[in-house]
């Protein structure tokens, strides 16, 4: 089935010069880059894409990580690619990450962990409609 997802390069992906290879493994699994911008994250806009964790305690150093340099979102479609892309970037914990995923193979710290993807058909249909509109 094909479907769409939003990817987030994070900015310690941004700083570490790693979006070339991050899009060469997303290109490589056959999926489309069909959107694509850099971009600084206000706050506001943060407040709107982490809704689910404003009352966390962990919140206020997640708004600062995301504000703290570019990032580059994506719309990224294919043959199930959300479920493809929450498998290539795998676990939250580069530590814990499988080899051979984003994380595993590049992620170094858990807080920063290089890449968000929706989580969700749902997710995805109000992430990109938050990031590039309808």
């Amino acid at each position: 089935m094909l479907d769409t997802t939003l990817i987030i390069l994070k900015p310690d992906a941004v700083k570490r010069q790693l979006i070339g290879e991050i899009i060469t493994r997303i290109e490589k699994k056959n999926l489309t880059i069909a959107r694509m911008d850099m971009r600084m994250l206000d706050k506001e806009t943060l407040d709107e894409h982490y809704e689910e964790h404003k009352d966390k305690g962990f919140y206020p150093e997640l708004v600062d990580f995301m504000s703290s340099g570019p990032v580059v979102v994506m719309e990224v479609q294919g043959r199930d690619a959300q479920m493809v892309m929450r498998t290539m970037i795998g676990a939250t914990d580069p530590v814990t990450a499988e080899p051979g995923t984003i994380r595993g193979d590049l992620g170094i710290l858990f807080t920063e962990n290089l890449i968000h993807g929706s989580d969700s058909e749902i997710s995805a249909a109000r992430e990109i409609e938050i990031f590039f509109g309808s």
